[in-house]
């Protein structure tokens, strides 16, 4: 070991200890912490993304709103990707009135819905696309389906946003697509037999660490498959953020965590990064400050092979991109 790398350790020992124990290095601490340490991965330069076309689902709440924020600080053309115009207008006059002089354009998609899906790569009109981030989510209180008859939390956080990066992908090429997952995943196993929650009770919180479980482990298979492209495949996890999502479905979470919650900046510091920093980040990874984690914690977790064969099955299937 050279004195160099020698010298990191404490760093890195530090950090791992932040990650394992959570409070710590899921919350605003973790956050402020680690960008004052040593080794902290620089921030893209000014500029970065002049030029380049970002599309941005769910982008007019929570860490949507900070990263489309961050990514019009670095030059970028910002495409937000929301359900509802009306309201996507508005956040947009507000971020312009934050940042300046940006460029920022409202599009709908609803990701729940396969066929909208399908309608909005059809009518985009861009031939280039430097990065995508699916940041788009749901927690609904009680099983609710999509108009193809998924499971909506699925719909919203596998199915919508694995069709529109397949049907993006020519637009794609060399460029960057990031899954913003949860560190709620954590505690959860892949849903290989039950994808569609159609077994036992239903729980919000499950139904959504479940459909985030489901995301990390295609993430591989993922990778591997846009990777003809060029395309390098990133999954994130943004810590405790202060998110609508937390503040409607999980009230008393929130008011126990509320002083340490992140803000959206910071809840989207890593998808922006993702997009923007050189040279591109190696493919099929999954992060959290900047910096690759891993995808499971207890062995409990970890599935066997027939089961992710079983799932990558049902996402071919669901979206039709055999």
């Amino acid at each position: 070991m050279s004195a160099a790398e020698a010298a990191t350790l404490p760093v890195r020992a530090l950090d791992t200890l932040m990650d394992r124990t959570l409070a710590p290095g899921y919350s605003r601490i973790g956050f402020e912490v680690r960008r004052r340490l040593p080794g902290w991965p620089a921030d893209p330069q000014p500029g970065a993304l002049a030029g380049r076309h970002v599309l941005v689902t769910g982008a007019s709440s929570g860490l949507g709103i900070g990263c489309v924020e961050g990514l019009a600080r670095l030059g970028a053309a910002v495409h937000m990707v929301v359900r509802d115009e009306v309201k996507g207008e508005r956040v947009r006059g507000q971020i312009i009135s934050r940042v300046g002089d940006a460029d920022l354009r409202v599009t709908r998609c609803d990701l729940a819905d396969l066929d909208d899906v399908r309608r909005f790569a059809d009518e985009l009109d861009l031939t280039s696309v430097h990065a995508l981030i699916h940041n788009a989510g749901v927690m609904p209180p009680e099983r609710t389906e999509s108009p193809q008859g998924h499971e909506l939390s699925m719909a919203v956080h596998v199915l919508g946003p694995v069709l529109m990066t397949e049907l993006l992908r020519d637009r794609l090429h060399s460029g960057r697509t990031v899954l913003v997952s949860s560190g709620g995943m954590y505690a959860q196993r892949l849903p290989a037999g039950d994808p569609e929650f159609r077994l036992g009770e239903y729980s919000p919180s499950v139904a959504y660490a479940r459909s985030k479980r489901m995301q990390v482990e295609m993430l591989p298979l993922l990778a591997d498959r846009w990777s003809f492209d060029g395309m390098v495949l990133a999954g994130m996890h943004p810590g405790w953020a202060d998110t609508p999502g937390v503040r409607e479905s999980l009230p008393t979470f929130r008011r126990l965590t509320r002083p340490i919650l992140r803000d959206d900046r910071q809840g989207a510091d890593t998808s922006v990064w993702l997009a923007a920093t050189r040279p591109a980040p190696p493919t099929g990874r999954f992060w959290h400050d900047r910096v690759p984690r891993p995808t499971h914690l207890v062995p409990a977790t970890r599935p066997r092979a027939d089961e992710v064969a079983r799932a990558w099955a049902w996402l071919r299937s669901a979206t039709g991109i055999d």
